[in-house]
């Protein structure tokens, strides 16, 4: 997959902005980075020293400052987050905003690091850094019920475990809008109850 595959697919997609002035901003990079076998994205674990979802899987991102744009905001939290600089000609499009248990809206922004950027992860915030194939998220989500909501929880698999949402639902919308170029809506599904705080 090319960058300019990925920007067409973005460019097709017409996003769904959530009206929720009630709730904080915030925004999440899917980052792309071409190896020689494909196209990777960067995935961590968050440290376990954080107050909020500790150990989680999470894409490298977090609450907007004021005046900034969800690409500025994912750009400067990949920067803080990873050490990697990227300008503003690296934002590729914007997924659906995904309005969580815990008070924020995010919009998943889309991103092109090109080949071999340099990666220093802050032991702050990252536990653990991975360089994911896209072929890893190309598979079916599994979905459970849970007695605390009608919706259904969305479990995107990888790494032989369970990824939830957010993070789940944000790749499994990269992968139905880029993979391939379905319209698919996520911001309806559930999170697990550990992530509602």
């Amino acid at each position: 997959m090319e960058r300019e595959q990925v920007a067409r697919a973005m460019q097709r997609f017409q996003r769904r902005r959530a009206d929720r002035p009630d709730l904080k901003r915030s925004a999440v990079g899917i980052t792309l980075v071409p190896e020689p076998e494909g196209v990777t994205f960067l995935l961590t674990r968050r440290a376990t020293t954080l107050r909020g979802h500790a150990g989680q899987w999470a894409l490298p991102g977090g609450r907007a400052d004021e005046g900034e744009s969800a690409g500025e905001t994912a750009r400067r939290e990949l920067a803080e987050e990873l050490g990697l600089e990227l300008g503003a000609d690296a934002e590729l499009g914007l997924l659906d905003d995904y309005a969580t248990r815990s008070g924020y809206v995010i919009t998943p922004v889309v991103l092109w690091a090109g080949t071999g950027p340099a990666l220093t992860p802050n032991p702050d915030e990252v536990g653990e850094l991975y360089r994911v194939p896209l072929s890893e998220i190309d598979v079916e989500p599994r979905f459970i019920t849970i007695p605390e909501s009608d919706a259904p929880v969305i479990q995107q698999p990888l790494f032989d475990r369970f990824v939830h949402a957010p993070t789940g639902a944000v790749l499994h919308q990269f992968r139905e809008v880029v993979l391939h170029g379905r319209p698919t809506r996520v911001a309806h599904y559930e999170q697990p109850v550990f992530a509602w705080r």
